[in-house]
């Protein structure tokens, strides 16, 4: 068993083990919490979801942590060793939501199910316990619930191995059975985990020790479960996987490497002691390689918010505002290329023509797209049917899926399409009589849970229909007897009711006992009625039960056949539901290239960066939401100009332009259009983006300190193919050691990486390096003075700026003028030449300390004063108005 090392470590429980030491506490305790007990002591690091009845109970800890999060009732059940036992509860009916807020809350769950019915257990003695037993554990990584899961975001589980310097991650999304394993260096892991974004991470024991400490680490402690090392044993998961797989070697799926080998044994094992004895459907193992996709570090990620804001939300992102998709499995697709664009070549281009082709077919790219709206999430559907957390509806999301696939085939039959397009086609054929099978048997409507019954129609299998001819035609006669014995006994309210105790029984109000016929067999006298059976009515509701247990029996044995018929084509039914997805994008892209006018870029090996007219996506929608234009830009960097060195007044548009730049690379090796008139970009290898800056308080790091981590990991690991984005390095510290900070690091992107590189910066003394360094040059965000007010025109022109305008900026912040007025004066002095220390440039000023309350209003007033045009009377006047303000508290 592992060590307790974190919050969210399960302990591993031996599925072969057939009996449990019984832990003191069950020694004394009652039968059914003896039962209680020995389920607790397995799972005790989770909440155990005790199933009595329609109720998930929990007690003791359990109670009352639960309650407080789900803020539901704590009460008390019977009493343990003299003490009450804390109980809280949540309907089975319900307990969903209540999963959702434990999940979120970073709690694990283990649900303990009943595994026969209550008479079930009679007939192995008066006072046998209803037998119970964990069925599952409910982790953030392992969720398949529909209403739990994120429509439009992948939730995925991973494992970390660490050898030496190499080190692996696996990830899988359980609810579609997703599996990928890529290797990579110790350096690049913080990269490749940030892409990935894991819900709950699996570490082997010794890794988290060496990792634990590590400041970059810090926001996956929490989402860590820390496991043994002899989980990630190579040996042990190769043969755990051909075992799964039921295959001779894995070399069929790809050459892992023993560290990946080592991960992907880890989740095999975590899944099968989560899920125990549901069979997960899980794809074959896929490697990837680091060097097939743009690397990008987690700081980039963030700072150009590509599927979240800072704020973590998906509007405003760059894929909210790129996607155009219409269902969920496209989103989640479009989410993943934009975290790891592709830098192949063939893939782009394969990509490019799919997105060209569906935005010349103008109307048939609409039809499409009205046509895949109604299909449906089949692959996670098909993931909770083969966990058996499947229901009807999931059978009927696939039939209504198939069914469009079909459809979708025919529109696209007689069409000359790219090779990436005549493959989908061909993926989304083959499953005509699967999907008529589906349609034909289940009902227009159907319920969530098989066990409700009634979804199967009664014209899909004879015997069905004669149970329910039997049982809709004895509820019709028990409405017969009802009028009946109305009219016999003269008793008007006489009713015929049911419940789950007494079973069917009629009911009479206490006044009219004495009407009560004397064949009557009286079963329960109440304060205001009584009830009564007659050997009649038990005969019916005999036949009325049957006829119902029969017919739900003989519908869940169509359901189980008819689940085993679509998971025999569960791969096909997958690699189909795939194809809908990437058609769903290709369109997606092609609609939102032809909604902003964007135009289809070049990709060449050459390190170039050719951008006419270029444009911000996310920034441009928000302008065009208030029917405003953005300004384009133009950005040409080559061999001649690898690195531009850009200043400017702050809100003059560098950020936007820098983050621009970035945006147009991304977007273009996903394999899409760009908004520009014209793009040839140089393929990427990786993508850097420093702008900004504020504390991590939680790791113990300054502004400064971030910033400076964040610009080392750039220029230790970017290479000539790499794009790089800097904003205002050196601002966090002293001016001097700030300008001699960024002039080393423009030298050393210049001499040393040699790559594309866009440098923002209001130290104006860097412009100077453009006489030493050939390949930078200087550029810079125009802004004019109008009528005392300053006009951003939000261009990027050659040259560089002779000021900042800060000042100008301060004001349109709202800084009080008298600070403006000071400020104002303090630059003349420094732009002079003189220091701002020498006494007669800073002499005492307790005018400004006695008025300080009164200082806007005099500063209104003075800048308001036409010196030149007032009177003698006039200035006096003014100067008893300064008078009377110098006055006021």
């Amino acid at each position: 068993m592992p060590p307790a090392l974190g919050p969210n470590k399960i302990p591993i429980v031996d599925k072969n083990e057939s009996a449990k030491p019984v832990c003191d506490a069950a020694k004394i305790a009652t039968p059914a919490m003896q039962q209680y007990f020995i389920h607790k002591e397995k799972y005790g690091d989770c909440l155990l979801f005790y199933r009595m009845g329609d109720f998930y109970e929990l007690f003791f800890d359990d109670a009352v942590k639960a309650s407080g999060i789900l803020d539901i009732a704590l009460t008390k059940r019977g009493k343990h060793a003299g003490d009450d036992i804390p109980m809280c509860g949540v309907p089975v009916h319900a307990a969903e939501m209540y999963l959702q807020k434990l999940i979120v809350s970073g709690i694990k769950i283990a649900i303990c199910e009943q595994m026969e019915t209550p008479e079930e257990a009679k007939k192995r003695g008066y006072k046998e316990v209803v037998r119970r037993d964990v069925v599952r554990i409910v982790t953030p990584g392992t969720i398949t619930e529909e209403a739990l899961l994120p429509r439009e975001q992948s939730q995925y589980l991973a494992a970390l191995h660490v050898m030496g310097d190499i080190a692996a991650l696996a990830w899988l999304e359980l609810s579609t059975g997703e599996l990928i394993a890529s290797e990579t260096s110790a350096q690049g892991l913080p990269a490749l985990l940030a892409r990935v974004s894991p819900r709950e991470l699996l570490i082997a024991q010794h890794t988290y020790e060496s990792l634990g400490g590590t400041p970059w680490f810090h926001e996956w402690r929490d989402i860590s479960a820390i496991r043994a090392d002899s989980q990630f044993d190579a040996r042990k998961a190769e043969r755990a996987l051909t075992q799964h797989y039921r295959v001779g070697d894995l070399s069929a799926f790809g050459a892992f490497s023993r560290a990946e080998l080592g991960a992907l044994g880890a989740l095999l094992d975590y899944i099968q002691l989560t899920q125990l004895e549901a069979a997960a459907r899980l794809d074959p193992p896929k490697q990837e390689s680091q060097d097939a996709s743009l690397q990008m570090d987690a700081a980039t990620r963030r700072n150009l918010e590509l599927t979240s804001t800072l704020t973590g939300e998906r509007k405003g992102s760059l894929l909210h505002t790129l996607d155009r998709s219409v269902t969920a499995p496209a989103s989640r697709m479009l989410s993943s290329w934009l975290a790891a664009p592709s830098r192949e070549v063939s893939v782009i281009e394969a990509r490019q023509e799919a997105v060209s082709w569906c935005h010349t077919q103008t109307n048939l790219r609409d039809q499409l797209r009205i046509a895949l709206r109604s299909v449906p999430d089949m692959e996670r559907a098909i993931g909770r049917l083969s966990l058996k957390r499947g229901g009807p509806r999931d059978l009927q999301l696939i039939g209504a899926g198939l069914g469009q696939a079909v459809v979708i085939g025919e529109m696209l039959r007689s069409q000359q399409m790219p090779e990436t397009l005549n493959l989908l086609r061909e993926a989304l054929g083959g499953h005509s009589h699967l999907a008529e099978s589906l349609t034909e048997a289940l009902m227009a409507e159907v319920p969530v849970r098989a066990v409700d019954g009634n979804f199967i129609r009664s014209d899909y299998r004879d015997d069905l229909a004669e149970w329910r001819r039997l049982r809709d035609e004895s509820k019709r006669i028990l409405t017969v007897m009802e009028a009946k014995l109305k009219k016999d006994t003269d008793i008007g309210s006489l009713k015929i009711k049911h419940n789950n105790m007494l079973g069917y029984f009629i009911e009479i109000t206490a006044i009219h006992e004495k009407k009560v016929p004397e064949t009557f067999i009286r079963r329960q006298g109440l304060a205001g009625s009584l009830r009564y059976s007659t050997p009649e009515l038990n005969d019916i509701a005999r036949k009325i039960e049957d006829a119902g247990t029969k017919s739900l029996q003989l519908e869940l044995m169509i359901f189980e056949e008819l689940v085993a018929e679509v998971l025999r084509s569960a791969g096909p039914i997958v690699k189909t539901a795939r194809a809908l997805a990437e058609l769903d994008v290709y369109n997606a892209l092609a609609e939102r290239a032809e909604e902003g006018g964007w135009a289809r870029p070049k990709l060449v090996s050459e390190p170039v960066f050719e951008v006419s007219a270029g444009r911000h996506p996310v920034v441009e929608a928000a302008l065009r939401r208030n029917h405003q234009e953005f300004i384009a830009n133009d950005c040409t960097m080559g061999d001649a100009a690898r690195l531009w060195l850009i200043t400017g007044p702050n809100m003059g548009g560098k950020s936007t332009f820098l983050r621009q730049q970035a945006m147009l690379v991304i977007l273009a090796q996903i394999g899409s259009y760009v908004p520009a008139k014209l793009a040839t970009i140089g393929l990427v290898d990786k993508l850097f983006c420093r702008v900004g800056a504020a504390d991590d308080l939680a790791r113990g790091q300054s502004t400064f300190m971030v910033e400076m981590v964040e610009t080392a990991s750039i220029l230790n690991q970017a290479t000539p193919e790499s794009f790089v984005i800097l904003d205002e390095i050196g601002r966090g510290t002293a001016t001097y050691d700030g300008v001699s900070i960024a002039w080393a690091v423009a030298e050393h992107l210049h001499n040393i990486t040699q790559c594309r590189a866009l440098f923002a910066t209001h130290f104006h003394e860097l412009t100077e390096l453009a006489t030493s360094l050939p390949r930078l040059k200087n550029y810079h965000a125009t802004a004019k003075e109008y009528q005392g007010q300053l006009v951003f025109l939000h261009t990027i022109t050659e040259g560089f700026a002779d000021k900042s305008y800060g000042i100008h900026v301060a004001a349109l912040a709202g800084m009080p003028k008298p600070v403006l007025i000071r400020a104002r004066a303090l630059l003349k002095t420094l732009e002079s030449g003189h220091s701002i220390t020498e006494k007669n440039i800073t002499p005492d000023l307790p005018l400004f300390t006695q008025i300080a309350p009164a200082a806007n209003k005099m500063a209104e007033r003075l800048e308001s004063v036409d010196v030149d045009g007032i009177s003698p009377r006039e200035a006096l006047d003014i100067l008893a108005e300064l008078k009377v303000l110098i006055g006021e508290k």
